[in-house]
């Protein structure tokens, strides 16, 4: 059976079944660079060149985690004035967890202890929200996803 992974040599299979969890995934993207072209890489670019923006981290850790057995699911979280953040999602019993690439801590993994995804996209609207605060911009507009 052919799988996404199917085409890549045995070094690249090698290192991605070191990422044989949501945790190693996320380990990985907070240890490459942050790509601040406005171009978008495919995972495998992200593997060889260690670099990504959170659009590349999202669709890396999407074909991560689908290569674990879990659905690919990605959650756009909309904003005004700012660019969004993309999340890739997981869940693990009945929690959502979530694994991205960015800058800032705040807007990376959370474990997978959230009921619902609106729950979990809750738990990164602090960050929005102290931006508001200091800077006087709510630039958290909306929440969108797709189940």
């Amino acid at each position: 059976m052919k799988t996404f992974f199917s085409d890549w040599d045995k070094e690249e299979i090698k290192f991605l079944k070191t990422l044989n969890s949501p945790v190693k995934i996320q380990d990985f993207l907070d240890s490459i660079a942050y790509n601040h072209h406005e171009d978008s890489k495919s995972p495998r670019y992200v593997m060889k060149h260690s670099n990504a923006h959170c659009l590349e981290g999202a669709v890396f850790a999407a074909a991560c985690l689908k290569n674990l057995g879990f659905s690919p699911l990605i959650v756009d979280l909309r904003a005004v004035n700012d660019d969004d953040h993309l999340i890739a999602v997981y869940k693990v019993n009945n929690g959502w967890g979530a694994i991205a690439k960015s800058n800032f801590t705040t807007l990376r993994f959370r474990e997978p202890f959230y009921r619902t995804l609106r729950e979990l996209c809750m738990s990164y609207f602090d960050f929005y929200c102290i931006r508001f605060i200091f800077w006087g911009v709510n630039i958290f507009k909306q929440i969108i996803f797709q189940v």
